[in-house]
């Protein structure tokens, strides 16, 4: 069945996630069945490991159907930096220091040139996150992989005092900073927009890109520079804004996420939504422009922190259970 026929979208023709193949309903339900086999480890966005008097940090994650897009367009020379950030924002957001990584490469067959721009990605995003790229494991596995998958771990550190508690409370204000566009979370249902009445060699009808599969590849942004500006704002707790969208919030808790200012959506995003999507599916699939997100108990912390950085004041968090944005009720 191609990505294309109407049965992938709802029955008003519209485009869902789940209708492209990701129920993230289902996808909850399936790692509860695995943290319960397996037992939950301390911390949210890291596994966090007591070593005396630091933690030890360890996340993991891959670059997703991403890939396919870079398979497309025969551009390998980001997703190295995919992997890296969508590792090291984790590891981040759990007040977590980055400083080390290992990569897994699963192929059906080796091919020498793809190796080589998987790996000038990965070196460029490990500079950029200033940790060490300390090794990796590249496997042959014609009968299990198509094309190429591609994960990593993250290590990172932490003095006891330095995690971020990982709660937000009542009248926190939240800090917002933006994101370099789709990132790395959401690509199925973005490959189903761009495929729907075209391809990834089109035309990108907006500003900024010249094709369609060049505006998906825009590598997800670092955000490794936050750690130290936010640990000295007392930033009580952030939030890695990827799969799930913006109701990654509710990992802070169950309260009302009030988004008074977002920032403005790239072009990217309309190109997804004007293919179909509602915009309650966008913010529940994408981050629609922003991030990552930490809440600051106080006011002027978080304005400090604002100007100290390239963030801004997005909003507040106040008693109830919900994320609004947009005059969306997440």
């Amino acid at each position: 069945m191609s990505e294309n026929e109407d049965t992938d979208a709802g029955a008003d023709g519209e485009l869902t996630y789940s209708g492209a193949g990701v129920d993230i309903a289902d996808s909850e339900a399936a790692t509860a069945a695995l943290v319960s086999a397996v037992g939950q480890s301390e911390g949210d966005y890291a596994g966090l490991l007591d070593i005396g008097d630091r933690y030890l940090a360890l996340a993991t994650d891959g670059v997703g159907t991403k890939l396919l897009v870079a398979e497309a367009l025969n551009d390998y020379s980001t997703i190295g930096i995919d992997c890296i950030a969508m590792n090291a924002n984790d590891l981040v957001a759990a007040g977590v220091e980055p400083v080390a990584f290992v990569d897994y490469i699963a192929v059906d067959e080796p091919d020498e040139g793809v190796a080589e721009q998987v790996g000038e990605g990965l070196s460029a995003g490990a500079e950029e996150a200033g940790l060490a790229l300390v090794g990796g494991e590249t496997a042959v596995m014609p009968e299990v992989v198509r094309g190429l998958d591609l994960a990593g771990t993250c290590a990172g550190l932490a003095p006891k005092d330095a995690v971020f508690e990982g709660s937000a409370e009542p009248g926190d204000t939240l800090v917002g900073w933006r994101s370099s566009g789709i990132h790395s979370n959401g690509l199925t249902l973005a490959r189903e927009a761009a495929t729907r009445e075209g391809g990834y060699d089109d035309p990108f009808p907006h500003d900024g890109y010249e094709t369609v599969g060049e505006a998906l590849l825009e590598p997800t942004r670092l955000y490794t520079d936050l750690l130290e500006p936010m640990r000295s704002h007392g930033v009580r707790g952030a939030a890695h804004i990827t799969g799930g969208g913006w109701t990654n919030l509710k990992r802070l808790g169950d309260l009302r996420y009030e988004i008074d200012d977002p920032y403005p959506a790239q072009p990217v995003f309309e190109f997804v939504r004007s293919a179909g999507v509602s915009d309650e599916e966008m913010h529940r699939t994408f981050n629609m422009g922003t991030g990552f997100v930490a809440a600051v108990p106080e006011e002027g912390a978080a304005e400090a922190l604002a100007e100290g950085t390239d963030g801004r004041v997005i909003g507040r968090v106040e008693e109830g259970e919900a994320v609004a944005i947009r005059g969306l009720s997440l």
